[in-house]
């Protein structure tokens, strides 16, 4: 239950990678014969993600990740408009891999403004408005969190950069293959995918850059991905991250709705094992990913209650899994300001390929055991 972590690889993703990997040993940027398969593969693959994702196809640069994705977006703007004496807005809650990108900015001269959110990790219209300079250059909030799952409100905050003429970049990593993404109809110039979180391989992702948007390099090299992404393409990832927006979009309604079948079932087995007073639910009750459901258990903490699910053969997580190792409080649940008993309490629950009401059942009889375990 820890798929906002990382996701299996579906088993027709991996077939096809295995494919590329054991029939194709060209470099698309050769000229003969296996170097002009090799492009197929990558030029197909775009035009397939591309497609899905509702953009050109060359809008399309294929990254290592979520977190180049977004660091690409964030330097890549900044370093062509200017990073000293500009300004940039962010949210409060945004992955480390845009709050990292965030304070390096501020090291190397440019304002940075970080707005709040209110108790259920929602941004506000008026705050970024109200927060808009002259010299602002770039704003950057994260389309659903991938802690407590909130949904901000995009196409408003799109809307409302392109009547500022400010660019604006969503971080969709988590929301991909849980919400309809189009980027062709939203006010979005940047936005970054991630393959392993939809059942793709890990170390392969994606940046869409609206035609118009310039963008420096941050790797230097060779010309792939129209020069804004050097480096010999990941060509079995790039076909196995195309294969699983495929097998996503193909789901469609079905995937969400079993998402919130999982998320209903869970919350219904804690109301029946524990009781409504028992846990909290953290993050918005109208604006979420279904996939994502954040808990939390007062009468315990954190550590406790995870050491505890793990030895029951159930996996959740603190928060992030780029910071859950240290176990620290998360930074989200702080920017939402939430009670001492809750913030040292929450757990993470995430959905994905492969799980099933009944274990969301026995998930809520186990923590209901472990509850009253520790109570004695």
């Amino acid at each position: 239950m820890d798929h906002a972590a990382s996701t299996p690889v579906h088993p027709e993703v991996a077939e096809r990678m295995m494919s590329v990997m054991t029939h194709q040993f060209g470099n698309a940027s050769s000229v003969h014969g296996f170097g002009r398969e090799a492009k197929r593969i990558v030029n197909g693959s775009r035009d397939q993600l591309s497609s899905w994702l509702g953009c050109e196809p060359d809008e399309l640069v294929f990254t290592g990740g979520g977190t180049e994705s977004d660091n690409l977006a964030i330097f890549g703007v900044m370093e062509q408009i200017g990073v000293q004496g500009s300004h940039v807005i962010t949210s409060a809650i945004e992955h480390h891999a845009v709050l990292h990108a965030c304070h390096e900015l501020e090291r190397q001269g440019c304002e940075v403004t970080y707005i709040p959110v209110d108790a259920m990790g929602r941004v506000s219209l008026k705050a970024i408005e109200d927060a808009m300079q002259e010299n602002t250059a770039l704003v950057t909030v994260m389309y659903g969190n991938n802690e407590v799952g909130t949904v901000q409100p995009i196409f408003e905050i799109g809307e409302l950069c392109r009547s500022h003429g400010v660019i604006f970049h969503t971080d969709a990593v988590q929301a991909l293959g849980s919400v309809s993404v189009s980027c062709r109809d939203m006010p979005v110039d940047l936005w970054s995918f991630s393959a392993h979180k939809i059942n793709g391989p890990q170390g392969v992702g994606a940046l869409v850059v609206r035609r118009g948007i310039s963008l420096s390099p941050r790797l230097f090299g060779g010309v792939q991905e129209k020069k804004r992404r050097a480096g010999t393409e990941n060509m079995a990832g790039i076909a196995g991250f195309a294969k699983a927006v495929e097998l996503a979009a193909a789901a469609g309604q079905v995937r969400v709705q079993h998402y919130d079948e999982l998320r209903t079932a869970l919350l219904n087995g804690l109301r029946r094992e524990i009781g409504e007073n028992s846990f909290v639910i953290n993050g918005h009750l109208e604006h979420y990913l279904p996939h994502i459901l954040n808990i939390s258990f007062p009468d315990t903490t954190t550590e406790t209650m995870l050491m505890n699910l793990d030895m029951e053969g159930i996996a959740a997580a603190s928060g992030s899994a780029c910071t859950s190792g240290s176990l620290e409080i998360s930074h989200v649940l702080l920017a939402m300001k939430l009670s001492d008993p809750v913030l040292r309490s929450a757990i993470r629950f995430s959905f994905g390929l492969g799980n099933t009401t009944q274990e969301m059942e026995y998930t809520a009889q186990k923590i209901g055991t472990i509850l009253n375990r520790l109570r004695k």
